[in-house]
């Protein structure tokens, strides 16, 4: 049996304390967070419901995807988004070289900068490891240079085929909490289970006084 960890133990926090697991506040509020966009096929739909709900989130962008789609990066922006870095290749951290994967993560910024909508662009220094695997050493070059690595404390598995749209529901609705950094992603293996959960989802934080505006990760 595959082994899914849906939450993440307190020791490995404890063991990368400088990395952001969770947002504690005291106004109730929960971070939805995206990856892998942006995509024409997911992440419009993703904007439209969250527009829906009068929710806020975050969309850690693939470098690469915002060069194919400017148009859909700058509807993210204008919509009152964050953006967040996760690399331009979406590249694994534990099978790169140290300094390819820094300047993969760079190329992003450079990426950002030259759009054409980089007038668009938010100042931000978030960055989320692809997979979540990064070395120590990346790790710490990244935060010298400014960035906050963002993790999470809900992991979706909404990626997961062999992972059925109720059970990534309750992957998410079991572990909710005020604070909780939750994982989505606007990809193509995502969307089956993405469009069956985010409503839901979005439904019972309305439902259970759960803050949804302005709550994107800056």
């Amino acid at each position: 049996m595959k082994l899914r960890l849906v939450t993440v133990p307190k020791f490995v926090q404890r063991i990368y304390p400088k990395r952001i697991w969770a947002l504690p506040n005291n106004e109730n509020k929960v971070y939805l967070t995206f990856d892998d966009g942006p995509i024409p096929e997911v992440t419009p739909w993703v904007l439209d419901t969250l527009k829906k709900y009068n929710a806020k989130a975050t969309f850690f962008c693939i470098g690469d995807n915002i060069k194919k789609h400017p148009e859909i990066f700058q509807r993210i922006i204008s919509e009152g988004h964050s953006v967040g870095n996760h690399t331009f290749h979406h590249l694994n951290g534990w099978k790169t070289e140290t300094q390819s994967y820094v300047d993969n993560v760079l190329l992003f910024k450079k990426e950002i900068q030259s759009t054409r909508y980089s007038h668009l662009a938010p100042r931000t220094s978030l960055f989320r490891p692809p997979y979540g695997k990064i070395t120590s050493k990346q790790a710490n070059l990244l935060q010298q240079k400014g960035y906050k690595i963002v993790m999470w404390s809900v992991l979706s598995y909404d990626y997961d085929a062999s992972v059925s749209e109720e059970k990534c529901l309750q992957n998410v609705l079991q572990n909710i909490d005020t604070g909780t950094i939750i994982v989505f992603h606007d990809s193509i293996k995502a969307q089956k289970n993405l469009r069956y959960v985010l409503p839901k989802v979005l439904e019972y934080c309305i439902k259970n006084n759960f803050s949804l505006n302005k709550n994107a990760l800056i």
